[in-house]
Protein backbone atom coordinates (compact mmCIF):
# COMPACT_ATOMS: atom_id res chain seq x y z
CA UNK A 1 0.00 0.00 0.00
CA UNK A 2 1.40 3.42 -1.00
CA UNK A 3 1.73 6.21 1.57
CA UNK A 4 -1.07 8.14 -0.20
CA UNK A 5 -3.32 5.08 0.10
CA UNK A 6 -2.43 4.85 3.80
CA UNK A 7 -3.50 8.46 4.40
CA UNK A 8 -6.70 7.93 2.41
CA UNK A 9 -7.43 4.82 4.53
CA UNK A 10 -7.04 6.88 7.73
CA UNK A 11 -9.39 9.57 6.38
CA UNK A 12 -11.92 6.94 5.19
CA UNK A 13 -12.05 5.41 8.66
CA UNK A 14 -12.69 8.83 10.23
CA UNK A 15 -15.48 9.51 7.69
CA UNK A 16 -17.15 6.23 8.65
CA UNK A 17 -16.97 7.26 12.32
CA UNK A 18 -18.21 10.85 11.82
CA UNK A 19 -21.21 10.74 9.52
CA UNK A 20 -21.86 13.81 7.36
CA UNK A 21 -18.40 15.30 7.97
CA UNK A 22 -16.68 14.20 4.73
CA UNK A 23 -16.01 17.75 3.56
CA UNK A 24 -14.27 18.72 6.82
CA UNK A 25 -12.23 15.49 6.96
CA UNK A 26 -11.13 15.75 3.31
CA UNK A 27 -10.02 19.35 3.83
CA UNK A 28 -8.04 18.42 6.95
CA UNK A 29 -6.37 15.73 4.86
CA UNK A 30 -5.50 18.34 2.23
CA UNK A 31 -4.06 20.65 4.91
CA UNK A 32 -2.00 17.80 6.39
CA UNK A 33 -0.59 16.85 2.99
CA UNK A 34 0.11 20.49 2.06
CA UNK A 35 1.56 21.29 5.52
CA UNK A 36 -0.85 24.20 5.77
CA UNK A 37 -2.99 25.22 8.75
CA UNK A 38 -6.78 24.85 8.88
CA UNK A 39 -9.41 26.88 10.75
CA UNK A 40 -12.81 25.47 11.76
CA UNK A 41 -15.74 27.84 12.32
CA UNK A 42 -18.83 26.44 13.97
CA UNK A 43 -20.98 26.12 17.08
CA UNK A 44 -20.18 23.74 19.96
CA UNK A 45 -21.20 20.13 19.47
CA UNK A 46 -20.26 19.82 15.79
CA UNK A 47 -17.49 17.25 16.52
CA UNK A 48 -14.60 19.63 15.76
CA UNK A 49 -12.40 18.42 18.63
CA UNK A 50 -13.35 14.75 18.17
CA UNK A 51 -12.43 14.76 14.45
CA UNK A 52 -9.02 16.35 15.14
CA UNK A 53 -8.44 13.82 17.92
CA UNK A 54 -9.29 10.95 15.55
CA UNK A 55 -6.92 12.33 12.92
CA UNK A 56 -4.16 12.67 15.54
CA UNK A 57 -4.75 9.07 16.67
CA UNK A 58 -4.32 7.97 13.05
CA UNK A 59 -0.76 9.33 13.01
CA UNK A 60 1.60 6.73 14.45
CA UNK A 61 4.75 8.01 16.14
CA UNK A 62 3.37 11.52 16.52
CA UNK A 63 2.35 13.56 19.57
CA UNK A 64 -0.91 15.44 19.92
CA UNK A 65 -1.36 18.79 21.69
CA UNK A 66 -4.85 20.11 22.31
CA UNK A 67 -5.76 23.20 24.33
CA UNK A 68 -8.77 25.42 24.95
CA UNK A 69 -7.60 29.05 25.00
CA UNK A 70 -9.11 31.63 27.34
CA UNK A 71 -8.45 35.36 27.71
CA UNK A 72 -6.14 34.48 30.60
CA UNK A 73 -4.09 31.71 28.97
CA UNK A 74 -0.40 32.17 29.81
CA UNK A 75 2.60 31.22 27.63
CA UNK A 76 3.54 28.45 30.13
CA UNK A 77 0.25 26.65 29.38
CA UNK A 78 1.02 26.43 25.66
CA UNK A 79 4.79 26.40 25.31
CA UNK A 80 5.79 24.99 28.70
CA UNK A 81 7.25 26.49 31.90
CA UNK A 82 10.82 27.67 32.37
CA UNK A 83 13.21 24.94 33.51
CA UNK A 84 13.77 25.67 37.21
CA UNK A 85 17.21 23.99 37.31
CA UNK A 86 18.45 26.08 34.37
CA UNK A 87 16.84 29.18 35.87
CA UNK A 88 19.00 28.78 38.98
CA UNK A 89 22.04 28.82 36.68
CA UNK A 90 20.81 32.09 35.15
CA UNK A 91 19.49 30.57 31.89
CA UNK A 92 15.94 31.04 30.57
CA UNK A 93 15.25 27.64 29.00
CA UNK A 94 11.70 26.35 28.42
CA UNK A 95 10.75 22.83 29.43
CA UNK A 96 8.67 21.91 26.36
CA UNK A 97 8.05 18.25 27.30
CA UNK A 98 4.44 17.34 26.47
CA UNK A 99 3.68 20.87 25.25
CA UNK A 100 2.99 22.45 21.84
CA UNK A 101 6.66 22.73 20.70
CA UNK A 102 6.94 18.90 20.89
CA UNK A 103 3.67 18.05 19.08
CA UNK A 104 3.17 16.80 15.54
CA UNK A 105 -0.55 17.72 15.55
CA UNK A 106 -1.71 20.89 17.30
CA UNK A 107 -5.36 21.81 17.95
CA UNK A 108 -6.12 25.17 19.56
CA UNK A 109 -9.80 25.62 20.42
CA UNK A 110 -11.29 29.12 20.75
CA UNK A 111 -8.17 30.41 19.00
CA UNK A 112 -9.33 34.05 19.02
CA UNK A 113 -9.15 34.16 22.81
CA UNK A 114 -5.37 34.45 22.34
CA UNK A 115 -4.09 37.41 24.36
CA UNK A 116 -1.10 39.67 23.75
CA UNK A 117 1.11 37.56 26.05
CA UNK A 118 1.03 34.58 23.66
CA UNK A 119 0.04 36.20 20.35
CA UNK A 120 3.50 36.98 18.92
CA UNK A 121 4.95 33.53 19.74
CA UNK A 122 1.79 31.90 18.37
CA UNK A 123 1.93 33.86 15.10
CA UNK A 124 5.54 32.81 14.53
CA UNK A 125 4.73 29.16 15.33
CA UNK A 126 1.80 29.15 12.90
CA UNK A 127 3.59 30.95 10.09
CA UNK A 128 7.16 29.73 10.25
CA UNK A 129 6.83 26.55 12.38
CA UNK A 130 9.39 28.08 14.77
CA UNK A 131 9.16 28.56 18.54
CA UNK A 132 10.99 31.63 19.81
CA UNK A 133 11.11 32.79 23.43
CA UNK A 134 13.81 35.18 24.48
CA UNK A 135 17.11 33.79 23.14
CA UNK A 136 15.54 30.35 22.53
CA UNK A 137 14.76 29.33 18.95
CA UNK A 138 13.43 25.90 18.12
CA UNK A 139 12.14 24.36 14.87
CA UNK A 140 8.72 22.81 15.46
CA UNK A 141 7.92 19.24 14.35
CA UNK A 142 4.24 20.15 13.77
CA UNK A 143 2.73 18.58 10.64
CA UNK A 144 -0.13 21.09 10.81
CA UNK A 145 -1.98 23.40 13.18
CA UNK A 146 -5.77 23.44 13.48
CA UNK A 147 -7.62 26.32 15.12
CA UNK A 148 -11.33 26.52 15.95
CA UNK A 149 -13.81 29.13 17.08
CA UNK A 150 -17.56 29.76 17.35
CA UNK A 151 -17.12 33.24 15.89
CA UNK A 152 -14.83 35.17 13.55
CA UNK A 153 -12.54 37.81 15.09
CA UNK A 154 -13.82 41.35 15.54
CA UNK A 155 -10.56 42.74 16.90
CA UNK A 156 -8.26 43.95 14.10
CA UNK A 157 -5.20 42.53 15.88
CA UNK A 158 -6.67 39.03 15.67
CA UNK A 159 -7.17 39.17 11.89
CA UNK A 160 -3.44 38.43 11.59
CA UNK A 161 -4.14 35.20 13.47
CA UNK A 162 -6.92 34.17 11.04
CA UNK A 163 -4.57 34.97 8.15
CA UNK A 164 -2.18 32.24 9.38
CA UNK A 165 -4.85 29.61 8.63
CA UNK A 166 -4.88 29.05 4.88
CA UNK A 167 -7.95 26.75 4.86
CA UNK A 168 -11.21 27.97 6.41
CA UNK A 169 -13.94 25.37 7.01
CA UNK A 170 -17.52 26.00 8.12
CA UNK A 171 -18.75 23.31 10.55
CA UNK A 172 -22.50 22.92 10.96
CA UNK A 173 -24.81 20.34 12.49
CA UNK A 174 -25.48 17.43 10.13
CA UNK A 175 -28.43 17.40 7.71
CA UNK A 176 -31.69 16.16 9.33
CA UNK A 177 -31.87 13.11 7.04
CA UNK A 178 -28.46 11.94 8.33
CA UNK A 179 -29.36 12.23 12.01
CA UNK A 180 -30.33 8.54 12.34
CA UNK A 181 -26.90 7.49 11.00
CA UNK A 182 -25.17 9.98 13.30
CA UNK A 183 -26.94 8.55 16.35
CA UNK A 184 -25.95 4.98 15.38
CA UNK A 185 -22.31 5.93 14.71
CA UNK A 186 -22.15 8.01 17.90
CA UNK A 187 -23.58 5.20 20.02
CA UNK A 188 -21.06 2.77 18.52
CA UNK A 189 -18.25 5.23 19.32
CA UNK A 190 -19.48 5.75 22.89
CA UNK A 191 -19.48 1.98 23.46
CA UNK A 192 -15.94 1.64 22.14
CA UNK A 193 -17.22 -0.95 19.66
CA UNK A 194 -15.11 0.13 16.74
CA UNK A 195 -12.74 -1.82 14.51
CA UNK A 196 -9.00 -1.38 14.57
CA UNK A 197 -8.18 1.98 13.04
CA UNK A 198 -5.65 2.28 10.19
CA UNK A 199 -2.61 4.46 10.85
CA UNK A 200 0.17 6.24 9.00
CA UNK A 201 3.61 7.12 10.35
CA UNK A 202 4.42 10.79 11.03
CA UNK A 203 7.57 10.38 8.90
CA UNK A 204 5.46 9.00 6.02
CA UNK A 205 3.36 12.16 6.12
CA UNK A 206 6.55 14.24 6.01
CA UNK A 207 7.56 12.29 2.87
CA UNK A 208 4.17 13.06 1.31
CA UNK A 209 4.59 16.75 2.20
CA UNK A 210 7.86 16.78 0.24
CA UNK A 211 6.22 14.97 -2.71
CA UNK A 212 3.45 17.57 -2.67
CA UNK A 213 5.98 20.26 -3.62
CA UNK A 214 6.91 18.26 -6.73
CA UNK A 215 3.42 18.15 -8.27
CA UNK A 216 3.29 19.79 -11.71
CA UNK A 217 0.89 22.77 -11.73
CA UNK A 218 1.67 23.89 -15.30
CA UNK A 219 -1.68 22.68 -16.69
CA UNK A 220 -3.82 24.88 -14.41
CA UNK A 221 -1.55 27.86 -13.72
CA UNK A 222 -3.18 30.21 -16.27
CA UNK A 223 -6.66 29.46 -14.89
CA UNK A 224 -5.33 29.91 -11.37
CA UNK A 225 -3.92 33.35 -12.20
CA UNK A 226 -7.30 34.32 -13.74
CA UNK A 227 -9.11 33.21 -10.56
CA UNK A 228 -6.82 35.28 -8.32
CA UNK A 229 -7.49 38.37 -10.47
CA UNK A 230 -11.23 37.65 -10.39
CA UNK A 231 -11.27 37.25 -6.60
CA UNK A 232 -9.35 40.48 -6.07
CA UNK A 233 -11.78 42.34 -8.36
CA UNK A 234 -14.68 40.92 -6.35
CA UNK A 235 -13.22 42.31 -3.13
CA UNK A 236 -11.84 39.04 -1.75
CA UNK A 237 -8.33 39.82 -0.55
CA UNK A 238 -5.69 37.36 -1.75
CA UNK A 239 -2.18 38.62 -1.00
CA UNK A 240 0.78 37.52 -3.11
CA UNK A 241 1.98 35.42 -0.16
CA UNK A 242 -1.36 33.63 0.12
CA UNK A 243 -1.56 33.16 -3.65
CA UNK A 244 1.80 31.36 -3.57
CA UNK A 245 0.83 29.17 -0.60
CA UNK A 246 -2.57 28.24 -2.07
CA UNK A 247 -0.71 26.32 -4.76
CA UNK A 248 0.20 23.80 -2.03
CA UNK A 249 -3.51 23.00 -1.55
CA UNK A 250 -4.03 22.46 -5.29
CA UNK A 251 -0.99 20.16 -5.39
CA UNK A 252 -2.27 18.26 -2.32
CA UNK A 253 -5.61 17.61 -4.04
CA UNK A 254 -3.77 16.11 -7.02
CA UNK A 255 -1.47 13.98 -4.86
CA UNK A 256 -4.41 12.74 -2.75
CA UNK A 257 -5.90 11.34 -5.96
CA UNK A 258 -2.61 9.64 -6.91
CA UNK A 259 -1.66 12.18 -9.57
CA UNK A 260 1.62 14.06 -10.12
CA UNK A 261 -0.11 16.70 -12.24
CA UNK A 262 -2.86 19.09 -11.21
CA UNK A 263 -6.06 19.25 -13.27
CA UNK A 264 -8.80 21.88 -13.42
CA UNK A 265 -10.99 20.19 -10.78
CA UNK A 266 -8.18 20.48 -8.19
CA UNK A 267 -9.08 24.16 -7.94
CA UNK A 268 -12.05 23.10 -5.73
CA UNK A 269 -9.86 23.83 -2.69
CA UNK A 270 -10.07 27.56 -3.45
CA UNK A 271 -13.67 27.59 -2.20
CA UNK A 272 -12.26 27.50 1.34
CA UNK A 273 -10.20 30.69 1.50
CA UNK A 274 -12.97 33.05 2.71
CA UNK A 275 -12.41 35.81 5.27
CA UNK A 276 -16.07 36.07 6.29
CA UNK A 277 -19.26 34.03 5.82
CA UNK A 278 -20.58 36.33 3.10
CA UNK A 279 -17.71 35.26 0.84
CA UNK A 280 -18.53 31.53 1.07
CA UNK A 281 -21.29 31.66 -1.55
CA UNK A 282 -19.34 34.02 -3.80
CA UNK A 283 -16.35 31.68 -3.84
CA UNK A 284 -18.56 28.65 -4.48
CA UNK A 285 -20.15 30.42 -7.44
CA UNK A 286 -16.83 31.45 -9.00
CA UNK A 287 -15.00 28.14 -8.42
CA UNK A 288 -17.89 25.77 -9.23
CA UNK A 289 -18.38 27.47 -12.58
CA UNK A 290 -14.73 26.69 -13.46
CA UNK A 291 -14.37 23.15 -12.10
CA UNK A 292 -17.64 21.93 -13.66
CA UNK A 293 -15.86 22.13 -17.04
CA UNK A 294 -13.56 19.29 -15.94
CA UNK A 295 -15.14 15.88 -16.55
CA UNK A 296 -12.05 13.83 -15.55
CA UNK A 297 -12.69 10.55 -13.71
CA UNK A 298 -9.54 11.29 -11.69
CA UNK A 299 -11.06 14.36 -10.00
CA UNK A 300 -11.11 14.61 -6.20
CA UNK A 301 -14.51 13.47 -4.80
CA UNK A 302 -15.13 16.90 -3.22
CA UNK A 303 -14.77 18.53 -6.65
CA UNK A 304 -17.68 16.41 -7.90
CA UNK A 305 -19.91 17.13 -4.91
CA UNK A 306 -22.87 19.45 -5.49
CA UNK A 307 -25.55 20.24 -2.92
CA UNK A 308 -29.10 20.26 -4.30
CA UNK A 309 -30.42 23.64 -3.16
CA UNK A 310 -33.66 24.12 -1.27
CA UNK A 311 -36.04 26.32 -3.32
CA UNK A 312 -37.34 28.19 -0.26
CA UNK A 313 -33.86 29.13 0.98
CA UNK A 314 -32.80 30.21 -2.55
CA UNK A 315 -35.87 32.47 -2.79
CA UNK A 316 -35.01 33.99 0.60
CA UNK A 317 -31.53 34.81 -0.69
CA UNK A 318 -32.98 36.43 -3.82
CA UNK A 319 -35.39 38.56 -1.73
CA UNK A 320 -32.48 39.60 0.50
CA UNK A 321 -30.48 40.80 -2.54
CA UNK A 322 -33.53 42.61 -3.97
CA UNK A 323 -33.91 44.47 -0.67
CA UNK A 324 -30.17 45.13 -0.43
CA UNK A 325 -29.99 46.60 -3.95
CA UNK A 326 -32.56 49.25 -3.00
CA UNK A 327 -30.02 50.83 -0.64
CA UNK A 328 -28.78 54.01 -2.38
CA UNK A 329 -25.65 54.20 -0.22
CA UNK A 330 -24.06 51.00 -1.63
CA UNK A 331 -20.41 51.34 -2.55
CA UNK A 332 -19.05 50.06 -5.89
CA UNK A 333 -17.50 47.09 -4.08
CA UNK A 334 -20.80 46.25 -2.30
CA UNK A 335 -22.62 46.38 -5.63
CA UNK A 336 -20.10 43.92 -7.09
CA UNK A 337 -20.64 41.57 -4.14
CA UNK A 338 -24.42 41.59 -4.78
CA UNK A 339 -23.89 40.89 -8.50
CA UNK A 340 -21.50 38.01 -7.73
CA UNK A 341 -23.97 36.55 -5.23
CA UNK A 342 -26.77 36.82 -7.77
CA UNK A 343 -24.69 34.98 -10.38
CA UNK A 344 -24.04 32.24 -7.83
CA UNK A 345 -27.74 31.96 -6.92
CA UNK A 346 -28.58 31.83 -10.64
CA UNK A 347 -26.23 28.82 -10.99
CA UNK A 348 -27.77 27.13 -7.94
CA UNK A 349 -31.25 27.74 -9.31
CA UNK A 350 -30.47 25.39 -12.23
CA UNK A 351 -30.19 22.52 -9.71
CA UNK A 352 -33.73 22.97 -8.31
CA UNK A 353 -35.75 19.91 -9.29
CA UNK A 354 -39.27 21.39 -9.19
CA UNK A 355 -39.77 23.13 -12.57
CA UNK A 356 -42.49 25.49 -11.28
CA UNK A 357 -40.41 26.66 -8.31
CA UNK A 358 -37.36 27.06 -10.55
CA UNK A 359 -39.28 29.24 -13.04
CA UNK A 360 -40.70 31.39 -10.24
CA UNK A 361 -37.25 32.08 -8.77
CA UNK A 362 -35.68 32.65 -12.21
CA UNK A 363 -38.27 35.35 -12.93
CA UNK A 364 -37.34 37.21 -9.74
CA UNK A 365 -33.64 36.87 -10.55
CA UNK A 366 -34.23 38.23 -14.06
CA UNK A 367 -36.22 41.13 -12.63
CA UNK A 368 -33.35 42.05 -10.30
CA UNK A 369 -30.85 41.87 -13.19
CA UNK A 370 -33.02 44.37 -15.08
CA UNK A 371 -32.91 46.78 -12.12
CA UNK A 372 -29.13 46.36 -11.87
CA UNK A 373 -28.67 47.07 -15.60
CA UNK A 374 -30.83 50.17 -15.36
CA UNK A 375 -28.67 51.47 -12.50
CA UNK A 376 -25.49 50.93 -14.52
Amino acid sequence: MSTTDKLNAVLKHIKETFVGKNEIIDLLGIGLLAKENAFLLGPPGTAKSAIIRALSNGIDGGKNFEYLLTRFTEPNEIFGPFDIRKLKEGELITNTDGMMPEASMVFLDEIFNANSAILNSLLMALNEKIFRRGKETKKLPALMFVGASNVLPEDESLNALLDRFLIRIKCDYVEPDLLHEVLLAGWKLEGGNNKEAPTILADEIRELQLLCRQVDLTGIRNQYVDIIHSLRNTGIKVSDRRAVKLQNLIAASALMCGRNEAILSDLWVLKYIWDNEEQIEILEGIINKIIEKDDSVLAHPQALYNKTPDAESVMKEVNYLIEKWQDDSLSFEEQNVIKDKLRYIQTRCDWIKDAEQKKYIQNHIESLWQKILQTI
